[in-house]
């Protein structure tokens, strides 16, 4: 976001929020230069720039079924615990059915790093996700190649943005994990 203080000639402040990590980071330019970066403590995750918190509590309010940029997308929520901060976590992921399971991809949306819930997920693997109206205890498993490259495939001829997000990760494979149901 840009915005000019007013009264102040010249002054222009840049934010920018980390996605990931919530943390806004400041920069401005004065009459006489840019300022360093001042770090702004993490927004409160129930704020109303938080995408993912928004998109879950859409999600929770109509049963599963998302507007906007989501509309007829298969998107569950999958609960995690952060593997170092012990602090429960719920996140929005595009999924495939694959039989009575469930199939979620470490996308990133391309990055060149596996998304933290992949870390959780593999270190801590029962869990439970929400799949419209439905919660689920599931035990989560990367899959192995074979089965990982033909679930890979059918998301890349489903949703076509996967096969974009395959070549901006590169050299990186990004992971398939299956949750399957536990009894």
């Amino acid at each position: 976001m840009n915005h000019k203080r007013q009264g102040q000639r010249g002054f222009v402040a840049f934010s920018c929020r980390d996605p990931y990590t919530r943390r806004v980071t400041e920069s401005y330019v004065t009459n006489t230069g840019w300022s360093s970066p001042a770090s702004i403590p993490p927004a409160d995750p129930k704020g109303p720039g938080d995408f993912n918190d928004r998109i879950i509590d859409e999600y929770r309010a109509n049963g599963g079924k998302l507007g906007g940029m989501f509309a007829g997308s298969d998107l569950l929520l999958l609960h995690h615990t952060g593997g170092q901060s012990g602090t429960a976590r719920v996140s929005p992921l595009a999924y495939q059915r694959i039989g009575n399971s469930y199939a979620i991809f470490a996308s990133r949306a391309g990055s060149a790093a596996n998304p933290d819930w992949f870390n959780n997920v593999v270190a801590s693997p029962e869990t439970v996700i929400e799949v419209g109206r439905d919660r689920l205890a599931v035990r989560a498993r990367v899959a192995q190649p074979a089965e990982r490259d033909v679930i890979w495939d059918r998301q890349k001829k489903r949703v076509p943005q996967f096969a974009e997000y395959e070549r901006k990760a590169a050299p990186r494979k990004i992971p398939v994990i299956v949750l399957d149901p536990v009894k």
